[in-house]
């Protein structure tokens, strides 16, 4: 993609990215720049969950541009997920009504349980249909759907890689890449949490102190909630990584499955 900003400006793609976001500079100014991002984006900044909006354009091509203020910082390391700052922005972004009525807004979609087995199962190969493990995880899934109510769904931000977490050299948290962004059980975004970068005996403290930041009490359901969404998502990588061709991730992934399965099982 090419465009400009002026002529005092130049532009650079961001080595490693997907080609979508790009540095601008002039003289001592330095922008963060990203192709069609989500509109989300300007509700975000001002709850200062990611760094602020300057401005946004769309081009004579139809994209949009979108440009925030540069922060130099870094991403955040494994180890460093578990500290208290991310379960304080995480419970923030799950506990921002105006941030729910404004994906809706904009056509942010609805997630449920059921509708990510539809996903599963839409054009589901015949060999992972019948595999005896995914068979039976898929079913266990099927029987035990969170009850949870779809008016205690939150914004979730879908992708808590440690790669999408910002610190800026002021110490300042921000959270990145929005385009995974949906309404949904916020056990959804706590599953992908828990399972990457806290040990499974520390699972109840670590969630015991996420909901504590609320002054409320650790759900009863929560862990089974967790613990179901950790294996849909592994269902999923699992279809993913098929469809890739990239079948010795998809073995992994079916290795992790009978691992969390034959952890302490909730379900």
């Amino acid at each position: 993609m090419v465009f400009t900003l002026g002529k005092d400006w130049q532009v650079e793609p961001i080595a490693g990215d997907t080609g979508t976001a790009f540095m601008g500079t002039n003289k001592e100014e330095k922008l963060f720049l990203k192709q069609n991002t989500s509109p989300f984006l300007a509700a975000l900044a001002i709850e200062e969950i990611t760094p602020r909006l300057v401005w946004a354009k769309r081009l004579v091509s139809g994209d949009t541009i979108t440009a925030q203020e540069w922060k130099n910082g870094r991403s955040l390391h494994k180890s460093e997920m578990t500290q208290k700052s991310v379960a304080e922005l995480l419970h923030r972004l799950h506990h921002l009504p105006v941030l729910k009525k404004i994906l809706g807004q904009i056509g942010g979609k609805t997630v449920t349980p059921f509708e990510l087995l539809n996903q599963y199962f839409r054009g589901l190969n015949p060999q992972l249909r019948s595999h005896p493990l995914l068979k039976d995880v898929a079913n266990r899934l099927r029987s035990k759907q969170p009850n949870f109510a779809r008016s205690n769904y939150e914004v979730c931000h879908g992708d808590l890689n440690h790669k999408n977490w910002l610190l800026s050299d002021h110490n300042q948290l921000y959270l990145v890449d929005w385009e995974s962004a949906l309404i949904a059980d916020p056990a959804l975004d706590l599953s992908m949490l828990m399972y990457h970068y806290v040990p499974r005996e520390n699972w109840q403290e670590w969630l015991t102190s996420y909901y504590a930041l609320g002054g409320e009490e650790l759900p009863p359901d929560l862990e089974a909630r967790v613990h179901w969404y950790v294996l849909m998502r592994l269902l999923l990588n699992v279809k993913d990584a098929y469809e890739r061709g990239r079948f010795h991730e998809m073995n992994q992934d079916i290795i992790k499955l009978s691992q969390v399965l034959n952890e302490q099982s909730l379900l």
